[in-house]
């Protein structure tokens, strides 16, 4: 029963065109092609990265942020509460203002406290050649690095997030590391490796200045931060909003078809595709709602929140009116690259 799973999933016509076998991939004359056992060593790389994370912050990032100045936040846990675990467990999680005021009296509770590097080829800047003699294509050694690191990097997202703060956005941080995983791992199987580091350097391109953006939020360098921020929202709509739907995905629809008939792997890596682009709509939603709300003047929370959802405190919320997050960015405190 095994083999004939196996045998299924690794059905040609599921990953390759017409006319196209296994064998014309096997490595031959000098010409190196992806290969699907190339992927496990990104399990042990990801423990890897978990590894040098925790020691970054435990000997690097925790001392560079007392010399900063900067104050881990106070995480206060909601006290137990009979009444509102029984309603929420029963009714709903997201009462009205009506049940809010109700659960208030009922529980004694305020209303608030209820409520990689690669060289330019020729495919960065002619599409045409990302499928030019496609599927045989050799491998780079610069693609399989990008690869490999790439995906390693997402798998340790994946297995970190649940210790991570929960925050708003979880649901779609998940869905969009899945997402990413299988992406980056079909796109090896059927080596749509050219379009693959493509997509991912894209990605890359405004996830340096995320990241820099959070580290001078914390370190409360206020102007720096938002001029930062005020790039990365601009290179984020550019690059996510613009060049991957109408040059990226445009170039994966359009341009496979001249070559050969559409096939079950050009419809699911689509499909992954358009699941991307979903999430980075909802994404440039709050980076846009956030940018407008800064840029006129007014002092917002973080529209994910860097607090967990159950976290509602009073006291936390006075902590981060006066703490270095008080300028309310959003996605500073994000995890997600790629991106999401």
């Amino acid at each position: 029963m095994f083999q004939t799973l196996y045998s299924y999933f690794w059905w040609e016509r599921l990953w390759l065109p017409e006319n196209v076998t296994w064998a014309d991939l096997e490595d031959r004359d000098g010409r190196v092609y992806a290969k699907a056992s190339d992927l496990y060593i990104t399990l042990p790389l990801a423990f890897l990265f978990l590894v040098v994370r925790h020691l970054f912050e435990t000997y690097v990032a925790t001392p560079l942020a007392g010399l900063l100045n900067v104050k881990e936040k106070i995480r206060l846990k909601a006290t137990p509460n009979a009444v509102l675990e029984k309603f929420y467990a029963a009714t709903t999680k997201h009462p009205k203002q009506a049940d809010v005021e109700m659960l208030s009296k009922k529980s004694g509770c305020t209303v608030r406290q209820g409520g990689g590097r690669l060289c330019p080829k020729p495919w960065f800047y002619d599409l045409r050649e990302v499928w030019k003699g496609y599927p045989i294509q050799s491998m780079l050694p610069s693609q399989y690095w990008y690869y490999m690191i790439e995906l390693s990097f997402y798998w340790s997202l994946l297995f970190s997030i649940a210790s991570d703060v929960k925050r708003k956005d979880f649901k779609e941080q998940i869905i969009h590391h899945v997402a990413t995983i299988i992406l980056i791992s079909f796109s090896w199987f059927a080596n749509y490796i050219r379009a693959g580091t493509l997509i991912m350097a894209l990605h890359d391109s405004s996830d340096y200045l995320l990241e820099s953006a959070k580290m001078f939020n914390y370190a409360g360098w206020r102007n720096t931060c938002n001029n930062i921020f005020i790039v990365f929202a601009a290179v984020f709509i550019i690059t996510r909003l613009v060049i991957l739907p109408f040059w990226i995905m445009h170039c994966t629809v359009v341009y496979p078809l001249d070559l050969y008939p559409a096939f079950f792997g050009y419809y699911f890596f689509n499909f992954m595709m358009v699941v991307l682009q979903s999430l980075h709509i909802f994404w440039a939603y709050l980076i846009i709602r956030m940018a407008q709300k800064f840029i006129t003047g007014k002092v917002v929370e973080d529209e994910r929140s860097d607090r967990e959802e159950t976290d509602n405190s009073e006291e936390e919320e006075e902590a981060a009116k006066n703490g270095p997050l008080s300028n309310g960015h959003p996605v500073l405190n994000n995890n997600h690259r790629k991106t999401d």
